[in-house]
């Protein structure tokens, strides 16, 4: 094993290193660096982020009320379903 095979485990470590560093900026996953620290990207290369991130914190207060009114609506359904009739007929009668 001569000089060659040492230059040539340090080149592919090295590519290895590059590639997967490429990947992960490519999908947002923050860098690494050859310590095997992160570097976390940041959005000055993307002016609209801030508009992103009000748009999905208008979706996400939108979708938690959805929820909250499903959860509203299955808890009436699961008292009626296990209810054995007799106290939601009291209720029904007393409505009438």
């Amino acid at each position: 094993m001569g000089p060659e095979m040492v230059i040539w485990i340090v080149g592919i470590c090295t590519g290895g290193w590059l590639i997967n560093n490429w990947i992960r900026a490519k999908h947002g996953y923050p860098l690494e660096d050859e310590w095997g620290g992160k570097t976390a990207l940041t959005d000055s290369n993307h002016p609209e982020a801030e508009r992103k991130i009000a748009l999905l914190s208008n979706d996400n207060e939108q979708l938690t009320g959805k929820i909250s009114r499903l959860e509203e609506r299955i808890a009436v359904l699961e008292r009626i379903a296990t209810d054995g009739g007799t106290r939601l007929a009291d209720e029904i009668e007393r409505l009438r």
